[in-house]
């Protein structure tokens, strides 16, 4: 077994052992959502390498977590949806006990099936049920981090799916014309959403081409490959401070890490049976230990 830090970015870890701390995430995610017979993991493995690099190599994070998230960078999960893998990964990182993975989506749990506040779960500062208004709040934030002159960042994550909000795109022209520029967004480029493949419910097109003529600089990574995504993430705040914010399209596998939940949207918002469960589990490594 290998053990993770307390909250705070350790900047000397590994690839090898952030690998293993994704292992380890992708076990709970499922065990989670097989516990609750509901949940979404498709989206949720497929974005594990990259929240596991988020939390332990590029995010500056307090060691006591505040709501208003000064002296440090904030994270917001647009696409809540995905929270089994939001939770795993605060747990680990120190943010509350791992044990209290097992309450996902129980009554009173203060884990809900998207992230919500009024519970005051460590590490969420917005509930995001509703899609589309994760980079709203994201630009807010990064704008008041500015008035403050903290010179921390402020990063989110988006679906794909998502994106085909309106909001999304009012954001996008906001952020730019006021040169919001310690803003890193994501996009889960996984081509699936819950009706479908993305080219055939609305087709985005070419995205690159979108966000730089909305005025932002454009990165392309691949988030299923942890080098390429701690990388990535690295050069996208080497970018930050030159008056455009960043996007970074991250491709990813939805259901990736599990053979038979790879690259359908049937995974989007399926919990797997007993047997499909131990299917899974079979193919991934057990790193830090089960909750």
């Amino acid at each position: 077994m290998i053990e993770t830090s307390t909250q705070g970015k350790t900047e000397d870890i590994s690839i090898p052992k952030l690998e293993k701390i994704a292992s380890q995430v992708r076990r709970d995610i499922l065990r989670m959502v097989h516990g609750a017979k509901s949940g979404h993991p498709g989206g949720s493995l497929g974005c594990a390498d990259f929240m596991t690099a988020l939390y332990f190599k590029i995010m500056d994070q307090s060691k006591d977590f505040k709501m208003e998230g000064k002296g440090e960078d904030m994270f917001f999960l647009s696409n809540g949806h995905i929270s089994p893998l939001w939770y795993s990964v605060l747990a680990h990182a120190g943010y509350f006990d791992v044990s209290e993975l097992s309450s996902f989506r129980k009554i009173n749990s203060r884990l809900q099936g998207h992230p919500a506040t009024e519970e005051g779960l460590p590490g969420i500062r917005v509930a995001s049920g509703s899609l589309g208004q994760g980079l709203s709040v994201a630009v807010g934030a990064a704008q008041m981090k500015k008035l403050n002159q903290d010179d921390h960042k402020v990063f989110v994550l988006m679906g794909d799916g998502e994106i085909q909000e309106g909001q999304v795109w009012e954001a996008a022209i906001y952020a730019a014309h006021h040169k919001v520029d310690n803003l890193i967004a994501s996009i889960d480029y996984n081509g699936q959403q819950i009706d479908g493949p993305v080219e055939e419910v609305m087709s985005l097109a070419d995205l690159k081409a979108k966000w730089e003529a909305f005025g932002w600089i454009v990165i392309e990574s691949n988030g299923n490959d942890m080098n390429d995504i701690v990388e990535k993430l690295e050069h996208a705040k080497s970018l930050t401070g030159q008056g455009k914010p960043i996007m970074n399209l991250m491709r990813t596998e939805m259901g990736y890490g599990v053979d038979f939940m790879c690259g359908t949207h049937k995974w989007h918002g399926a919990a797997p049976s007993d047997e499909q469960l131990e299917a899974a589990l079979s193919q991934l490594e057990e790193t830090l230990g089960d909750y």
